[in-house]
Order: C-alpha cells, then sequence, then structure tokens
C-alpha cells in the first residue's frame, strides 16, 4: 500500500506586479492540483489580493477544483478586458490602448481628466466572476488584503468577514491611473505603497506557522536607467518592493534581539520569531519584461507566467514539501538584505533557514538587517 504523502498547512503571501501577477495563478493552479498542502491565511497585495479573493471564492464554492476553475475564469477575463471601457467609450483615448502610450497619458493627465466618469472595468470583472457575500460567509481561508490610507500612508487590511469588491479595488488603485477608492469615509490607494504583501500580520496573528511568499517583482535589474521610461520602471520597482523589504528587516530584527536575549523568547514577537517562510519567485521570467507589460495582461504574456508559476511550483514541492512544517526554506536575510538574491536564484531554497523554534541552524546567514485594465 502506497505510503500517504505529508499533508500541512500554509500560508500565502502574494506579491502584487499587474499583468504579472498571472504568475501567481500558476503557482495557486499546480499547490491546488497537488493537494498535499492545505491553505491557511492569504496575506496579498493589488493582484495578489485579486488572486486572493478568486481562490477564496473558489474554495467556497467548489473546493481545490471550484478554486482552479475560478482563477482561470477571472484571468481570462482580465484579458478579453485589456483594452479598458473607459477607452472603449471615449473617441480621444480609443488609439492609446498600448500600455506605454497610457503611461504617458497617466503622466500628463490625472484619472479625473480622463476618465471623469470613473469607468473601471475590474470593478464590472469582480462582480461579475466573485461573489464576495459567500466569501465573507463561506471562505475557508482568512484574508488580509492590503490597501494603503491616503491621508496617513499607513497600511489597513481588509479582512474576509469584510470583503466587498471595493476592498479589491482600493488594493489595487494606481492614483495615476484610476480614481481613489473610498471605503467608510477613508481614501485608498494601492497596498503596494505600505505592505506588499504583509508578512508581520501573518505571522504574528495565523495559527498555521508556515507560509509561502510568492514574489512577483526582481529585487533588482543590471545597469543603470537613463532613459524617462526606464527611470520611471526603476521608481516603481524600488517603492512596491520597499515594504517587503521593511517587512523581512523587522522579522530578522526580533529574530536577532531573541537570538541575543535582548528581548525574552516568549514575548510578543514570538510567533514572528519562530515563524517558517518559504519562497517562490518569479524574477527570472520577470526581470526581463518592459516595466510597461504590467499594464497590458497580453494572452502571450499570461500563458508565458502562467505556466511558468507552475513550473516553478513543481519545482519547489519536489525540494520543500518534505520541509513544511519543520524548518524554514528561505534565508530571508541572506536573500532580502545582504543583496544576494538575483533574477537568477532559484527561489532562494539553496538556503535551509531556521528550524521551528526560529534558532540559526547550520548554513543560516548572519546579515543585520540593515493594460490597463487596472494594476492588478
Amino acid at each position: 500500500m502506497p505510503r500517504a504523502r505529508p499533508h500541512h498547512k500554509i500560508n500565502l503571501a502574494l506579491q502584487g506586479g499587474g499583468a504579472h501577477g498571472a504568475f501567481t495563478w500558476g503557482v495557486l493552479d499546480r499547490l491546488l492540483e497537488d493537494g498535499s498542502l492545505d491553505i491557511g491565511w492569504v496575506s496579498g497585495t493589488s493582484a495578489g489580493a485579486v488572486n486572493a479573493v478568486a481562490l477564496a471564492a473558489g474554495l467556497a464554492a467548489g473546493g481545490r477544483e471550484g478554486a482552479r476553475a475560478k482563477l482561470r475564469e477571472v484571468w481570462e477575463a482580465v484579458h478579453k478586458a485589456g483594452v479598458p471601457d473607459l477607452l472603449r467609450l471615449n473617441p480621444l483615448l480609443y488609439g492609446l490602448t498600448n500600455s506605454h502610450t497610457m503611461a504617458q497619458v497617466a503622466s500628463l493627465w490625472s484619472p479625473y481628466d480622463f476618465n471623469p466618469l470613473g469607468f473601471d472595468p475590474l470593478r464590472k470583472l469582480l462582480e461579475e466572476k466573485i461573489d464576495f457575500a459567500k466569501v465573507r460567509a463561506d471562505s475557508p481561508v482568512e484574508l488580509l488584503i492590503a490597501a494603503t490610507e491616503v491621508s496617513t500612508g499607513r497600511s489597513r487590511n481588509f479582512r474576509r468577514a469584510e470583503m466587498t469588491v471595493d476592498a479589491v479595488l482600493a488594493s489595487s488603485c494606481l492614483p495615476t491611473l484610476h480614481r481613489t477608492v473610498e471605503i467608510d469615509g477613508s481614501a485608498y490607494w494601492d497596498g503596494g505603497f505600505s505592505k506588499n504583501p504583509d508578512l508581520v500580520t501573518l505571522a504574528l496573528e495565523s495559527p498555521v506557522p508556515d507560509t509561502l511568499l510568492v514574489q512577483i517583482n526582481p529585487l533588482f535589474r543590471h545597469g543603470v536607467p537613463t532613459g524617462a521610461r526606464e527611470i520611471a520602471g526603476a521608481v516603481n520597482r524600488l517603492t512596491f518592493n520597499a515594504p517587503l523589504l521593511r517587512d523581512v528587516e523587522l522579522i530578522e530584527t526580533a529574530r536577532k534581539a531573541t537570538r541575543s536575549r535582548l528581548v525574552p523568547a516568549r514575548g510578543p514577537f514570538a510567533p514572528l520569531v519562530r515563524h517558517r517562510f518559504h519562497m517562490i519567485e518569479a524574477g527570472r521570467y520577470t526581470a526581463s519584461l518592459p516595466d510597461e507589460s504590467k499594464l497590458k495582461p497580453d494572452l502571450g504574456l499570461l500563458t508565458y507566467l502562467y505556466s511558468a508559476g507552475r513550473t516553478q511550483t513543481h519545482k519547489w514541492l519536489g525540494r520543500t514539501l518534505a520541509s513544511i512544517g519543520k524548518r524554514e526554506t528561505v534565508d530571508l536575510a541572506r536573500h532580502f538584505l545582504a543583496g544576494e538574491g538575483s533574477v537568477g536564484e532559484d527561489d532562494g531554497s539553496a538556503a535551509d533557514g531556521r528550524d521551528h523554534d526560529g534558532a540559526a541552524v547550520a548554513g543560516a546567514a548572519t546579515g543585520s538587517p540593515g493594460k490597463s485594465t487596472r494594476s492588478l
């Protein structure tokens, strides 16, 4: 009789990245197909938020296969909505359908100028494809959907019980392209300005002690940008990677303080110290793509990244599944803080990370913390 495969729960932390979020779709599809891991909590920002609510809606309605079908349905709808409704309805803007031209428009006009009626194809798509009432009532996974409060710059996490289409739109609201989303009297922009995604809340509050981070954006690109488009792309990459780096710095500072006995091992940060992180990254695929491709959900691009996500997850499962519930498999300090993460590195999996108590093990780093349908 064949031996049963290990079965554990794992949280998901899903980074934003526009149309590049199709990589995460591939990751989720392969995880659901494999069936070895149950999903605990899901933290998502921007494209990660769209993937998170599609996952939750599918699981609530039809289990794993329902989630796979819902993710495909949503991403196929994203592709079909590649030329946004506001352009179809505005003759002046109809010809501006390539992402580079849209970026130029955004640099000259605000969304209140070029979209005065507030048409939003992502709202229409989500309202048609996601049953938010069922997500709130029946989703088997908790959600942390990050958005940034405009007045303070602070992050707000929208939870499963309060999940609405506006929460997802707030998480994916780039203010140069989309009108500000207001919820309960507060204005919100893209969650990537403050959490991309939120690792700290996930580690502190989730009862599941393992989290898989799906990293979409490359940590660095070779060369110095000199052209206007390249500089804008670099600013975007640095801006939306900064919150993730801050979370990793906080996690590693807490771990270092605990090891040096500066803070009690059983204090409020104990869950953060002990939490085990794992990672699948898309950098080797997304680093070579033009920055404006995030705004244009071309079918070829979506298919390429979806397949890449499935491939990387298949490798990750074969290499890492036995470690879930036992040890961390990505060295956060080395990958994010010591400058050793690279576009060619294979998901940070070479590091054995930490054991289940958060103590350093052999090989652990000693580095100090130091389309526009919408930007999915």
